[in-house]
């Protein structure tokens, strides 16, 4: 019958896996997998951390880690039958599972290192367990990020579009109703109208905006009327003034789209 070291040396070597390659892909040092093919299973660490480097073993090389953990807990900890020593490439050195410094000296480098108590020189203890998980896995977290991501912009281009499509208006200022102080008059439009209402300098030249923008059907827009104004519409039969209370078109000739309205 052979012994549980012989199997998993037996399944590693029937995949074409190294012992580094191996140590890659449990997360458990070389030296550690070498010790438990050559049936030598105190390793320096407790019990709990054996029993579980050796189930993650034999599940990687498709054993039946349940029958393997079984015949180890029937061996009883330090009875195995250990093996003739056997010398295997591990990277660029050459070591001996039978040579414990040498075994020390070619584990990986991100391997956490072990305490040693100077006072109980040889007596070792884990700082943490390797096999065991770490954090967050970072391909979750990257695809979580993504996601994130892609909500922000959606909702980001929502903004936009709705701003471009449904906030209307122009750069230049408009006067609300209740910004509007003193005499005014009202745009009234039976159509979609676009309007643009200046103040009349005393030159006679074109002054600060008083509205400018779209007025729509059933809107009555409130403008300022702190003198003579220049009413402009792309349409003028689409404006009506409603000047004191009373509603009056725009009365301009054909072809003419800017009126004057004199000072209240």
């Amino acid at each position: 019958m052979q012994t549980i070291g012989e199997r998993l040396e037996e399944a590693r070597k029937k995949k074409g896996i190294s012992i580094r390659e191996a140590a890659e892909a449990t997360k458990i040092r070389g030296d550690y997998l070498q010790k438990f093919e050559g049936n030598h299973f105190d390793i320096g660490l407790t019990e709990i951390y054996t029993r579980g480097f050796l189930r993650t073993y034999a599940n990687y090389l498709k054993l039946p880690a349940d029958r393997i953990i079984s015949d180890y807990s029937a061996l009883g900890r330090g009875e195995a039958r250990p093996r003739q020593p056997s010398r295997e490439v591990y990277g660029r050195m050459d070591i001996s599972i039978a040579t414990a410094e040498a075994a020390e000296r070619a584990a990986p480098p991100a391997e956490p290192a072990a305490e040693t108590n100077p006072a109980s020189r040889g007596t070792t203890r884990p700082r943490t367990a390797s096999a065991l998980p770490s954090g967050p896995d970072p391909a979750v977290v990257f695809r979580y990020l993504k996601i994130g991501g892609a909500v922000v912009i959606v909702v980001v281009l929502v903004i936009i579009v709705k701003s471009l499509f449904f906030g209307g208006g122009s750069p230049t200022p408009r006067n609300t109703p209740a910004a509007v102080r003193g005499p005014s008059f009202g745009l009234v439009a039976l159509a979609p109208v676009q309007v643009t209402v200046r103040k009349k300098n005393a030159d006679g030249t074109d002054g600060e905006f008083l509205f400018s923008g779209l007025v729509s059907p059933g809107d009555t827009k409130i403008v300022a009327r702190p003198g003579a104004v220049y009413v402009e519409a792309n349409v003028p039969e689409n404006l009506m003034l409603e000047i004191n209370g009373r509603r009056v078109p725009m009365g301009l000739p054909a072809g003419v789209t800017r009126g004057e309205l004199p000072p209240p």
